[in-house]
């Protein structure tokens, strides 16, 4: 797949790019994308829930009345869940909802969301940006420049910049991220992926060595 190097002014600057089809070209596995995208959201959750029992609720363990005799029906203590202020039965309990997948099943989503993205032609690789100070502005320019502002963009470089990262935090729309720390739901959540020119060389010279 050839894509054309843009500027920051959203011109092209008479390079192009060769992605690897080994990785943009494959056909999407929706299943291993579903599990990715399960795991990741499965992860977020902290499972720091927790609810009360009948053995651990404020109350006298004294029964309430006598088991016969009353005319009434029979009553252990007052914190027996049918009761306010009882205890709860088979409430949550703090737990972790880690789920387990192969690397090779992880690798294989990646690679399906990124064919998805090139397919629907929303693949935009830009030169390297540098920002001598964090200026928000200047990033936004480049967005509109872009013809990407107010879509929901996943912006990848190859490794951490400071200055970057300051100016595009404040985007609500645009999310940040070093090519190691990507995932398929970030992928996945955002209408265009845009690399910088390093972070996709990293793709060709990875299958270069392949």
């Amino acid at each position: 797949m050839q894509v054309d190097i843009l500027n920051i002014e959203g011109k092209k600057t008479g390079r192009t790019l060769e992605l690897p089809e080994e990785i943009f070209g494959i056909e999407p596995n929706d299943h291993v994308i579903y599990l990715s995208v399960k795991q990741y959201l499965a992860a977020q959750r902290q499972g720091t829930h927790k609810v009360k029992t009948r053995m651990e609720v404020k109350g006298a363990s004294r029964k309430l009345h006598k088991q016969k005799g009353t005319g009434g029906s029979r009553k252990g203590n007052i914190r027996n869940p049918l009761y306010k202020g009882g205890g709860t039965i088979f409430g949550p309990k703090p737990r972790g909802y880690d789920l387990k997948l192969n690397r090779k099943v992880k690798d294989l989503a990646k690679m399906s969301a990124l064919a998805y993205k090139a397919k629907e032609n929303a693949i935009v690789v830009v030169e390297d940006i540098n920002l001598s100070t964090p200026k928000t502005k200047s990033f936004t320019a480049a967005l509109k420049a872009l013809n990407i502002e107010g879509k929901k963009t996943l912006f990848v470089l190859p490794e951490g910049n400071d200055n970057l990262y300051l100016s595009l935090r404040n985007i609500p729309t645009v999310n940040g991220s070093m090519l190691s720390d990507v995932n398929t739901y970030d992928i996945v959540n955002a209408q265009v992926l845009v690399l910088s020119e390093s972070a996709a060389k990293v793709f060709t010279e990875a299958e270069t060595e392949a």
